[in-house]
């Protein structure tokens, strides 16, 4: 990917935001960070990410808070989401059941898993099926 593609990488952990960042990085993405659920938001409405990786418990609001708050609004409908966790798969399926999530990893990710997940996400591939609301997803499928 070219380095104008912006990721905005969301956790509360210190040293894993960083080494999320370095690895998109080296990938040639542009990154920009939040450490919790207040700023994932105001971030991502700042700062127009072209994908978020967001990490599910977070303070501030945890994870599906902020993809409710991404519903909200609508410059972020068609921003491809990564969730990339530590938390429960069944866990996890249920939090993203209901929202926009184009793929789900588990911590930890191997870096060619989170690379391919971000460049398939950006190419507009989903592996979640989701019953997200219909404006969302019509949105997404006539982004240009």
């Amino acid at each position: 990917m070219n380095s104008v593609t912006k990721v905005l990488v969301v956790d509360d952990d210190h040293d894993f935001r960083n080494a999320v960042s370095v690895v998109l990085r080296s990938a040639g993405f542009e990154v920009v960070v939040a450490r919790d659920g207040v700023g994932a938001v105001s971030t991502a409405l700042h700062e127009h990410p072209d994908l978020v990786v967001l990490d599910l418990g977070l303070p501030g609001g945890g994870g599906v808070s902020v993809l409710e708050h991404y519903a909200r609004f609508p410059a972020l409908w068609g921003v491809p989401v990564v969730v990339l966790s530590g938390r429960d798969p069944e866990v996890v399926e249920t939090a993203i059941r209901t929202h926009y999530v184009s793929r789900v990893l588990h911590k930890p990710a191997s870096r060619a898993q989170l690379v391919d997940a971000v460049e398939r996400a950006l190419d507009g591939e989903v592996q979640i099926r989701s019953t997200a609301p219909a404006r969302v997803l019509s949105h997404l499928l006539h982004r240009s």
